[in-house]
């Protein structure tokens, strides 16, 4: 008996989260195979497919399969053109990359004795660039930990929802903003319990700094043009047949109030029966 699967193909940079990722969807129920060569591909998904073994696949293609890769953008077009399938790429900067590598003290797959680390990263960012633009979704992970990529892959793929999965991010802007945000909302002219006695060591989390920035009206009139702005959004989103959405919410320092305001919609949103993801990303 044949079915027909959903397939996500996890690739991206070494470093930049695909073994953590591949877990995380066998957890939910993926059937995973990582380094398979290219060429391979589509032979394993045809017997998936003849013999009905399971509905969801993730496979792993990654820089390992280094002699194939001139191949690679045939062979996933052709998957592509054959089965629902999404191509799932994963980044990180290269300070970020380099940084895992040393702390891991893990060999680069492109790494030689004529080859340094940082030769290395960047000879595979060119070498994956055409499997990139072939991608239907790119996660940036570079403020990520595995915790917080977790989760976030779980809010994604964890169930077929009616509704976009939604992820709200806070940030700090003297961080950078999150570079897979689809929608960023700057609170940094909002009041800042920074500068208040007592307040300035505590976060966004706790209740007297979340008292605090709901207390003024420049923050209540914000939130409810929030919350009207997202009453028009979302059902478009779902019509659109958006799989997720990503909102970021920033201040300066990504603890206080950006913290508060990414709660307070997160919540709304979740009341609106829509599946969501709170990370606080700089917290």
């Amino acid at each position: 008996m044949s079915c027909d699967p959903y397939i996500v193909i996890v690739t991206g940079l070494s470093g930049a989260g695909k073994t953590v990722t591949l877990r995380t969807l066998e957890d939910l129920g993926f059937f995973c195979s990582d380094n398979l060569p290219p060429p391979l591909v589509s032979n394993f998904i045809k017997l998936i497919h003849d013999y009905g073994y399971c509905d969801k696949v993730a496979i792993g293609v990654d820089i390992r399969g280094y002699s194939f890769f001139e191949e690679a953008s045939e062979f996933i077009r052709q998957i592509k053109g054959t089965y629902t399938t999404e191509i799932l790429f994963l980044q990180a900067d290269e300070e970020t990359i380099l940084k895992r590598y040393k702390e891991t003290r893990r060999p680069h797959p492109l790494f030689t004795k004529n080859t340094s680390l940082i030769e290395s990263i960047r000879q595979e960012h060119n070498l994956l660039s055409s499997l990139r633009e072939l991608s239907d979704r790119i996660i940036d992970t570079t403020n990520f930990n595995p915790h917080e990529l977790r989760a976030f892959i779980r809010s994604i793929y964890e169930k077929e929802a009616l509704y976009p999965s939604v992820t709200v991010i806070s940030f700090g802007y003297k961080n950078g903003i999150p570079i897979n945000a689809d929608l960023v909302f700057d609170v940094r002219y909002l009041p800042n319990p920074y500068f208040v006695d007592n307040l300035s060591q505590l976060t966004g989390i706790d209740k007297p700094v979340r008292d605090f920035v709901l207390s003024h009206d420049d923050t209540k009139k914000f939130i409810t043009h929030v919350k009207s702005f997202l009453n028009f959004v979302l059902p478009r989103y779902k019509k659109e047949g958006r799989a997720y959405l990503t909102i970021a919410i920033g201040c300066t320092g990504g603890r206080h109030r950006s913290v508060v305001i990414a709660e307070v919609i997160s919540a709304y949103i979740r009341n609106k029966l829509f599946d969501v993801a709170t990370i606080h990303r700089d917290l």
